[in-house]
């Protein structure tokens, strides 16, 4: 397997939902949702990627570090690199059918699990989004993270104990999925949590509870203050309001908030090993990668998203080893110009 034909297969698959562009950046597809593109002038998915190319590594090869260790522990558990997959659920709807939802999920938890690391699943308003992520990682005894909408409290409880049972090692709810309309019009209404509900869920769930959709200090505290285990700094992809910054930008506010008290992921517009290390320098503890590993699942299946996984790990060694960062749990601002 490589990367074009995996490219290849997948643009195949898309059928025009994501055109697999040089530079994945959002400008083509703005507007698209359904899709793969941003909301409205697609500006917040573009403000993701521009955020990190404005970040600038400072090249450094006079030092001992020659082996990098990509190793982490997040939320308990082991992983050999510090990437998680993004749940992205709904693939009939917004990746025009390329791939069955069960195959889709199937192929990104089983392939975090053969690169070392771990997926999340997906939720929507027709409950087979759930269900075939739960079965996904039911199949990989547990080795999966579903995110569920803001839904009903005693909803999110609910399923964040069906979770629990099925032995995951945290679960999470995309809060910035608070206006999704079509959940609304399905008769399954989300919205957003004041701090008394999200630490009603937290008090009620055995594992480890993340948000998802932080983008502000104030917002991270607030899931401090209610207990949360860790945050997603996330713009939902660009695709829940238009014009918000990239999630690079606001990072550095938020880990200065928070980092230490709960742990810190951030996803948006990561396209290289090199992007992961910059968002490890801004201050998060891991990352969360969307596109490209739903790219290589629909390309390649569960071995399409492995191999883009050790891609991104082999491009992240290669980033540590030329700015002499030892480790990813320890990355020093200073290695940003």
């Amino acid at each position: 397997m490589d990367f074009n034909t995996i490219k290849t297969t997948a643009k195949e698959k898309f059928s025009g939902a994501c055109r697999l562009c040089p530079v994945c950046n959002g400008v083509v597809c703005a507007g698209e949702v359904p899709g793969m593109g941003g909301l409205g002038t697609g500006a917040a998915f573009r403000h993701n990627v521009q955020a990190l190319a404005d970040c600038r590594l400072n090249l450094r090869t006079v030092h001992s570090v020659k082996n990098p260790d990509l190793s982490c522990r997040i939320l308990g558990m082991e992983l050999s690199l510090p990437i998680i997959a993004a749940a992205i659920g709904g693939i009939g709807l917004n990746m025009k059918g390329a791939m069955p939802e069960e195959e889709y999920t199937g192929a990104i938890v089983s392939g975090c699990r053969q690169a070392g690391t771990v997926g999340m699943t997906g939720d929507g308003p027709n409950r087979v989004v759930f269900d075939a992520g739960m079965d996904a990682i039911v199949k990989e005894q547990g080795r999966g993270i579903p995110i569920v909408k803001p839904r009903e409290t005693n909803k999110v409880i609910e399923l964040a104990r069906q979770a629990a049972d099925a032995g995951c090692p945290a679960f999470g709810m995309d809060i910035d999925a608070a206006a999704l309309v079509n959940m609304t019009n399905a008769g399954q209404p989300v919205g957003p949590k004041t701090i008394q509900e999200l630490e009603h869920i937290k008090n009620n769930t055995t594992i480890p509870f993340i948000v998802k959709g932080i983008m502000t200090p104030d917002d991270a505290e607030a899931c401090w203050q209610a207990g949360v285990d860790a945050i997603v700094i996330s713009n939902h992809g660009g695709r829940a309001l238009d014009h918000t910054p990239g999630t690079a930008e606001v990072l550095p506010y938020i880990a200065e908030a928070v980092k230490g008290k709960m742990t810190v992921l951030v996803d948006g517009g990561i396209r290289s090993g090199a992007d992961v290390l910059k968002m490890l320098a801004l201050g998060a503890d891991a990352v969360l990668l969307g596109r490209p590993l739903a790219i290589g699942a629909i390309g390649g299946g569960a071995a399409g998203v492995a191999f883009i996984l050790n891609k991104f790990k082999a491009e992240l060694s290669a980033a540590m080893t030329l700015t002499g960062t030892p480790q990813v749990s320890e990355v020093p601002v200073e290695i940003l110009w």
